[in-house]
């Protein structure tokens, strides 16, 4: 019998492949009306309200690098990604069970300080921390976030339900995140290299990426847009389809295409790519706006509306049309700066934790 490498299919092809064989389990449960698919699992409450549960896992030297992230802002990040997720259904969140394996050599304090982090933002969300469990790790930290939010039946948004002529909104800016990224990583390789040969540390080397602060805070402390989801509830809004863009505007995109059974098209002059990216970008000879496209986690919400709902998105100054969902048949289209059209299909998609 021969093996396929996980690599092969993919993250996405891995999960397809999951999810069909735990289906028969979920059809067993009628009140369970989404699971595998979404940002969220949904179940029904009772008539009046649903509950959405997301969880995530994040593991050192994929998702984390210790020497450039702060125990504190990792606690944080750990919290707002999963509030994120709960944001996108249109819902807040409630109770986080937070499980975490650690090397038997890993100081009391640094736990501890990671747990600050988390109570930290858990206060600032509004959820409790209910719970969790912890395990030794020979190869490095995990943190495993499980959480739990509410809604109502009538505001719960999913991937699937844009609908030909939406609006294409998307909140705050893109590219934050990958900009930051690059710089910690930059200064990543100077400690090792000043660590091989001996050398004590510059401290003046990350004095001097202040500037660039707020590109490292998107990377290193992004947070979730429970502002918003708090604007549509005042508001009445009820997006058609939403996701949390943490693989990348055009990668999570696709997935709410796929879902809703839909094309889309977009103009790059609309996307909001945040300042700071642009003059990182240019530092390293890169695009900003393949980083708005592609780079991921940036934990901003994109959604459609209807178009009779303009106006009540359009004087909200952190909320930005970028286009408009069409036939399925057209596919995903991008007009670029220059006025050309091009394939989204064809464009690099987001983070894959198997890519070969």
């Amino acid at each position: 019998m021969s093996y396929k490498p996980i690599s092969e299919i993919g993250e996405f092809g891995l999960i397809e492949r999951l999810s069909k064989i735990t289906a028969p389990s979920a059809k067993k449960r009628p009140e369970l009306l989404e699971g595998i698919g979404d940002d969220c699992a949904v179940w029904q409450l009772g008539e009046s309200e649903v509950q959405v549960v997301t969880t995530d896992l994040l593991t050192e030297h994929v998702h984390f690098d210790l020497l450039t992230t702060p125990m504190h802002h990792l606690g944080s990040k750990a919290i707002s990604v999963n509030v994120s997720d709960i944001c996108a259904m249109n819902a807040f969140p409630d109770y986080a069970l937070i499980s975490i394996a650690v090397p038997p050599k890993m100081p009391v304090e640094m736990v501890e300080e990671l747990y600050r982090g988390i109570e930290h933002a858990a206060s600032a969300y509004g959820l409790a921390i209910a719970g969790g469990d912890t395990s030794s790790s020979p190869s490095g930290l995990f943190i495993s976030v499980s959480m739990t939010g509410r809604t109502t039946p009538e505001q719960l948004a999913l991937r699937k339900g844009a609908a030909l002529g939406d609006l294409i909104c998307v909140t705050g800016t893109l590219g934050g995140s990958t900009a930051g990224l690059h710089l910690l990583q930059r200064e990543r390789a100077t400690m090792i290299e000043q660590m091989r040969n001996n050398e004590p540390y510059n401290k003046e080397v990350m004095a001097e990426l202040q500037e660039y602060a707020e590109a490292i805070r998107c990377h290193l402390l992004p947070e979730a847009r429970i502002d918003i989801i708090d604007f549509f509830s005042e508001e009445g809004i009820v997006p058609t389809a939403m996701i949390d863009i943490s693989d990348g505007l055009v990668a999570d995109l696709g997935h709410l295409c796929r879902r809703s059974g839909v094309g889309a098209h977009i103009d790059e002059s609309r996307i909001p790519v945040l300042p700071e990216a642009r003059a990182v970008a240019e530092e390293f000879q890169q695009d900003a706006f393949d980083w708005a496209l592609t780079g991921g986690e940036d934990y901003q919400l994109l959604f459609t509306l209807p178009k009779s709902q303009y106006d009540l998105v359009a004087a909200h100054r952190d909320i930005t049309v970028i286009g408009e969902i069409t036939e399925k048949e057209e596919g995903m289209l991008l007009t670029d700066i220059f006025g050309m059209t091009i394939d989204m299909a064809e464009m690099k998609r987001g983070f894959d934790h198997f890519a070969g």
